[in-house]
């Protein structure tokens, strides 16, 4: 693999806890009931997954359409018919009315994959029929993941609103504080500007996030592919809404991504492809056979002596072709090796994506707990303006700046706590939906569904 065996560590890790590798799948790792309810919903009606699952479908049909060339196929014939011929080209000199029938069981072209081009491409179907299936996997591992993503936006947008009304509302009952105080005398027209620039300025907020939360909920019913239920509540962050992924996971868990898999199995369909190719130059045997009985009257096919056979071997072998069987052979011989590099990009891109998301959970716990500490400071510099403030020591400006900056504060803890909480999404599903294999590879059915 053209990765390091583990995964990296510095100031930005997580320390090793020796934390166990056992499956986890998405009803355990999202804790909500209402996410539950969301993902189940896109898993049935989600117009992506149901695609991707057609696809699968479709190339199940195909390997078992080009699997069925290594059996023979028998088919039973039938025929009759009647001709005249006009007398001046009968040898009689008199015209002839003449007539056959046949019944017959045959063996219709049957190759002796002798070299075995159609073993190969029977291969390389079964393969492209396995990649098909891990690319569902991946689809609704994605699936799952962007309905997580979304409804966490949305619930972290509600709460934005919620604080950016209720700063509103207390922006509001200082400006008509300010407004009486200037009316009387004690506040300057100065201080009444500055009060409502705060004003102003949330009124805005508080439009834009009640648009975001509309956008919000848009979203969800696109990839839900349904309507929403009714009644889903608003919950905490602060909850423990996500399972925590352990610390000192094994680098080779990237082996159960799917798109891992899917690459791995284009990679052995295209190995199967210079197989057939390297088969096309050997000479092809092909069978046609049949049995059955023969008459020139209907009521005479099934009389002693009727009988009839045909056995008809032929074999093919390419002398000069121009150059189109190394051609071809070359074709396949690159396209493998094009595949050896998408495997390969994709195994670095798998352990990127998990790097970066297990540098994510190695930093955001510190960084919410100082923005915490940043909101409870810029509260109390917030009272304490307003006690100056209301005492005359201070001007108004140094209350509307503690204003500003608390409101700013709780924002940014809210989209703090949601890009963490999205990182902790994004690391699970780059870890292929849980921490060891989950979903078996589908088998290979041999027979019709």
């Amino acid at each position: 693999m053209p990765v390091p065996g583990a995964y990296p560590q510095g100031a930005a890790y997580a320390a090793p806890q020796g934390g166990d590798a056992a499956p986890i799948d998405w009803q355990r790792f999202f804790k909500d009931p209402a996410l539950h309810r969301l993902i189940d919903l896109s898993l049935a009606n989600n117009r992506d997954l149901r695609k991707a699952a057609l696809n699968v479908a479709a190339y199940r049909a195909q390997f078992q359409i080009q699997r069925s060339a290594l059996s023979p196929e028998i088919g039973l014939d039938g025929e009759g018919g009647r001709s005249r011929t006009p007398a001046d080209l009968s040898d009689t000199g008199k015209h002839l009315t003449t007539g056959d029938n046949g019944v017959s069981v045959g063996l219709t072209s049957y190759e002796l994959d002798v070299w075995g081009r159609i073993r190969s491409l029977s291969k390389e179907a079964q393969e492209t029929y396995l990649a098909s299936e891990e690319t569902r996997r991946s689809v609704r591992i994605g699936l799952v993941a962007d309905v997580a993503v979304a409804y966490l936006t949305w619930q972290t947008d509600q709460h934005l609103l919620e604080v950016t009304r209720s700063t509103l509302d207390n922006y509001g009952h200082n400006l008509s504080l300010i407004q009486a105080s200037s009316d009387a005398g004690t506040a300057s027209d100065l201080d009444v500007r500055q009060a409502r620039t705060l004003v102003d300025s949330a009124r805005g907020q508080v439009q834009a996030y009640t648009r975001q939360v509309a956008q919000d909920i848009n979203a969800l019913r696109l990839l839900v592919g349904t309507d929403l239920p009714m009644g889903m509540p608003v919950i905490s962050l602060e909850a423990p809404v996500l399972a925590q992924v352990p610390a000192g996971l094994p680098a080779n868990l990237l082996l159960q991504r799917p798109d891992i898999r899917a690459a791995e199995h284009q990679l052995l369909a295209a190995n199967a492809d210079i197989g057939a190719a390297r088969a096309a130059f050997f000479p092809a045997i092909t069978l046609t056979a049949s049995a059955g009985t023969a008459s020139s009257q209907l009521s005479g096919l099934f009389d002693p002596g009727s009988e009839s056979w045909s056995f008809v071997p032929q074999i093919r072998l390419p002398i000069f072709t121009g150059g189109r069987l190394s051609a071809s052979l070359d074709y396949a011989k690159i396209q493998k090796d094009i595949h050896v590099a998408d495997y390969e990009q994709t195994v670095q891109t798998a352990f990127r994506e998990v790097s970066d998301g297990l540098a994510a959970m190695g930093t955001w716990e510190e960084e919410l707990k100082s923005q915490q500490d940043l909101v409870r400071a810029s509260g109390e510099y917030a009272q304490m303006a307003q006690q100056r403030y209301d005492e005359g020591v201070d001007s108004y400006l140094t209350l509307l700046d503690a204003q500003r900056q608390l409101l700013s504060a709780r924002q940014q803890l809210l989209t703090d706590r949601l890009a963490e909480l999205t990182a902790q999404v994004q690391l699970y599903k780059a870890l292929g939906g849980g921490w060891t294999e989950v979903d078996q590879a589908p088998a290979v059915a041999h027979n019709s569904p």
